[in-house]
């Protein structure tokens, strides 16, 4: 098997469960061919930087300059991961994977994309149109848009700005440590106003899944009458499937 390395932190609740999803998962298909308990999982190594830190850092979009100190604390944390003997890496968090293009220079050890595995899962329901739902640096970028393009899929991720405000406030409200009581309601409620039936509605934020517990290893799924492709699952799918190769 190879060894993961997960960077986590952005959030803490979102870190812990990728690791439960990668061993769960890894336990679950030696299960399957006929391994004995203790069931293997792969090796992993977890560096957990600050959101706090992180989320003062965040830049300008368009402003490259404004975003280096950003970069350089996930630049750092993957650097940590190569030097641990990973094999790959995986950033359990959507908002930086805005900026993978910059804080992967430097960096040799290779990176499972959230974006790749994601526009696999949403391209795996026959939608033809998504919506992109996780904080602000996600929702005013175009890379789940152009990767989606890819599929044939347009992404409505530009709402306004007050929008894309709302749904900041409703992350760091009702999914900062775990999804609250009322987050599924808030966020079912703003998915009605906003995304016409038919669309897939993607939860790139990596807590927002946790709104919907019995779906947390699902990449896709059908809830509240919508339909949901859930990144974290497609993501910790995609780093199994690398993890352990033909095994």
């Amino acid at each position: 098997m190879k060894k993961i390395g997960i960077l986590g932190g952005v959030g803490w609740a979102s870190t812990v469960d990728y690791y439960r999803a990668i061993a769960e998962g890894a336990s679950r298909h030696f299960s399957q061919r006929g391994y004995s308990s203790p069931l293997p999982i792969p090796p992993m190594t977890i560096e957990s930087v600050t959101q706090a830190k992180t989320r003062e850092l965040r830049g300008v979009a368009g402003d490259e300059d404004s975003w280096t100190a950003f970069d350089t604390v996930f630049r750092d944390a993957l650097l940590v991961l190569e030097s641990a003997g990973c094999d790959f890496a995986i950033i359990a968090s959507n908002t930086p994977h805005a900026r993978l293009h910059a804080i992967r220079q430097g960096v040799q050890l290779p990176i499972i994309s959230i974006f790749d595995a994601t526009s696999d899962a949403a391209s795996s329901t026959g939608a033809r149109n998504a919506l992109v739902l996780g904080t602000t640096v996600t929702m005013q970028a175009r890379n789940y848009a152009d990767r989606l393009a890819q599929e044939g899929i347009t992404a409505n991720n530009r709402l306004p700005e007050p929008e894309i405000a709302e749904m900041q406030a409703m992350i760091d409200r009702d999914f900062y440590g775990g999804a609250s009581a009322n987050a599924r309601d808030r966020l079912v409620a703003y998915c009605n106003r906003h995304a016409a039936p038919g669309t897939a509605i993607l939860l790139a934020c990596t807590e927002l899944p946790l709104a919907f517990p019995n779906h947390l290893d699902d990449p896709v799924f059908e809830a509240e009458g919508h339909l949901f492709v859930n990144p974290s699952a497609a993501h910790v799918a995609a780093a199994l499937t690398e993890a352990l190769g033909e095994s």
